[in-house]
């Protein structure tokens, strides 16, 4: 799921305090948390109650200050910018003992206090380990201080403190010296290396490199995300903890909220989803943002219905309060059953007017509680849009074991017993089939190729199937001309595994320093450290064509597309192209590579060598914007929901 961007200075603000090892080891089974603590704290951690450091209880705070836990904001980050020059307490993390236990058993006490993050000179703080001038000296042949201090914000300094910072704590906190080497990776595949408690990077220097070990796993990032994969019985027991964390409304409370209508609910227009798309950023987000406004154009009410806390997959038997957006603003959280009363009752009340309502994501619902509401409107023929395809798995990308794209097989099949989505998949599917037999739904797909992969793979009893891009292309301006630069490949949106991140970070490292190319990354949060050039670059309800201009304005020659998944949509695709980049992507990247086939908008290569091959001769260099005689287009966006509701009115 995507996040809301936090404040600028937010990450290295939580870096200063954060403890990475704590956070690790408290929090394996969240998915994320061991690759990088720090942006998983700051993106999502807070959000779902996990605590920072031992010495701070993210809940125990937010109970002490419900003013912080009202404005929704991340209460270590208050603490450390404001808190604590206030006089604020703060309290230990229920975690804390269960951390030190092992450390206390090998005779090693705690080396933590408040005093000593701030004071780095006082007795608190802890000491550092003797390094030698031999060791000192090897690792500075290949310590990359311009990396370290970019991937840790915390570490300041010059190169040579740096350096001191890697081999003293660094490594032991799982902090790599350069973007070749990864502590955590080395550790793992020498253990006799972690029990000798050797610096790994100064072994692999020394004797490792020499004896054949290395760097990093041959696996790469997909074998990080298999050994950081965490069993859904696990992410499961977290969303209920965080869920019961919740603290639900009454129904006086949301009867007041609901009295702040455009049109005495008269005219209402209910959407659920798995989050609160006006506090987070991503594809869905951006669609029900583009609905919420056309549904106000219409002149109708809007509540949209998520889960307060995210869970992984339908609730059957489970119970969580449910979030609600009120015309465009956060109301609070609420008991479904209080959701449901409370709608009744208005809406009896309320003069007759058009009713209506669209399911974008069901993760987090129960169906029991969604037939509910939906009774108080006396609603049941809606829409049923296929954003992902959480209908077909609670493994919505349909990736097995978050790695490799499985096709929806039959839950029956052993491909799906090996698989830690497998064990749920027949559970989750009859929420889904319960769903379409209690309601009247009309499938929305967002392209051909998705919805016919969504009837080949489950048959669900659905009203219609509709197909409505969520964008189109028109064509603009004449053909363009080639850049003074070297072919520029951009990487836009999230850098995250699943939509290809780590593959163009590759290719940066393997062609660092070639002349024929350059990398740059468009994104709302950068990844420190690499020869990548970064353009902050945000896409909100203000600036809805943010990419497309950002693409247009770096002359990007094409976008690195490669998703591990199938994309049902994909709006970096068009905007690329609407940019005039070409896009470069795999077979398997669903609708990317239907929409690349159909309007020869670039190239789609077989596998990850096929594409390091196109790069290595040069053959890649035919997608350059002049070579292509690339045009510009703009973007026609659909109104998702508002442009159905709007055909049906229509006489």
């Amino acid at each position: 799921m995507a996040v809301k961007a936090p404040p600028e200075d937010a990450q290295q603000i939580v870096s200063l305090a954060l403890d990475a090892a704590f956070y690790r080891t408290i929090y394996a089974d969240a998915p994320g948390a061991a690759r990088d603590p720090l942006k998983h704290y700051v993106e999502l951690g807070w959000r779902e109650g996990r605590d920072p450091a031992p010495w701070f209880s993210t809940r125990r705070y937010l109970d002490a200050y419900p003013e912080i836990a009202n404005a929704r904001v991340d209460p270590f980050l208050h603490y450390l910018r404001e808190g604590r020059r206030e006089g604020r307490d703060v309290f230990p993390s229920d975690h804390a003992a269960r951390y030190f236990t092992p450390q206390l058993r090998a005779g090693r006490a705690p080396a933590w206090s408040l005093e000593a993050l701030f004071e780095p000179g006082s007795q608190a703080a802890p000491s550092a380990p003797r390094v030698s001038e031999e060791d000192q000296a090897l690792a500075a042949t290949d310590f990359d201080a311009d990396f370290y201090r970019a991937a840790n914000p915390d570490v300041g300094g010059d190169d040579t403190e740096a350096l001191r910072h890697f081999l003293a704590h660094g490594w032991r906190e799982g902090r790599d010296p350069n973007a070749r080497f990864s502590v955590r990776d080395y550790l793992e595949l020498y253990p006799d290396i972690e029990a000798a408690g050797i610096n790994p990077f100064v072994h692999f220097l020394r004797a490792g490199r020499g004896e054949g070990r290395q760097p990093r796993h041959a696996m790469g990032f997909r074998y990080r995300i298999l050994a950081d994969l965490a069993p859904m019985e696990a992410r499961i027991r977290g969303a209920a903890e965080a869920s019961a964390r919740v603290r639900a409304g009454s129904a006086a409370a949301l009867r007041a909220a609901l009295a702040a209508s455009r049109t005495g609910l008269a005219g209402l227009h209910v959407t659920f989803s798995h989050d609160d798309y006006t506090a987070t950023v991503g594809g869905v987000q951006a669609c029900l943002q583009r609905e919420a406004a056309a549904i106000a154009d219409l002149g109708r009410d809007h509540l949209h219905v998520h889960p307060a806390a995210p869970w992984p997959l339908l609730r059957a038997g489970e119970r969580a309060p449910l979030g609600l957006v009120w015309n465009g603003s956060a109301i609070g959280a609420y008991r479904p059953q209080t959701i449901a009363g409370v709608l009744r009752e208005l809406v009896r009340k309320a003069p007759a007017g058009p009713k209506s309502f669209a399911l974008h994501n069901l993760l987090g619902h129960a169906v029991g509680e969604v037939t509910a509401i939906l009774d108080a409107l006396g609603q049941r023929r809606g829409y049923f849009w296929l954003h992902d395809f959480a209908s077909l798995c609670a493994g919505f990308h349909l990736m097995r074991n978050d790695v490799q794209d499985c096709a929806a097989p039959p839950p029956e099949s052993s491909a799906c017993g090996i698989c830690v989505y497998g064990p749920w998949r027949a559970r989750h599917l009859a929420e889904h089939r319960a769903l379409f037999e209690a309601l009247q739904l009309t499938v929305v797909s967002p392209s051909q190729t998705t919805l016919e992969f969504w009837r080949a793979a489950w048959a669900f009893p659905a009203d219609r199937e509709v197909v409505l891009p969520h964008a189109r292309l028109k064509a603009r301006g004449p053909a363009l001309t080639g850049g003074a630069h070297p072919f520029r490949l951009v990487f836009p949106g999230l850098p995250a595994a699943h939509k290809g991140w780590p593959i163009f970070k590759e290719l940066a490292l393997r062609f660092e320093g070639d002349p024929r190319y350059e990398f740059l990354h468009l994104g709302a949060l950068p990844a420190r450290g690499l020869p990548i050039d970064f353009v902050e670059t945000a896409v909100t309800a203000e600036r809805p064509r943010a990419m497309r201009q950002a693409l247009e304005a770096s002359e990007a020659d094409a976008a690195l597309i490669w998703p591990l998944c199938r994309e049902t949509f994909s709006f970096t695709a068009h905007e690329a192209v609407a940019a005039g980049a070409a896009v470069i992507t795999n077979p398997d990247s669903g609708n990317v590579a239907a929409f690349v086939s159909s309007g020869r908008h670039g190239r789609i290569l077989a596998d990850e060598a096929a594409l390091v091959a196109a790069f290595e001769s040069g053959e890649i260099l035919a997608l350059t914007r002049g070579a292509r005689k690339a045009r510009l287009y703009d973007l026609a966006y659909s109104r998702m929901t508002a442009e159905l509701l709007a055909a049906e009115a229509a006489p």
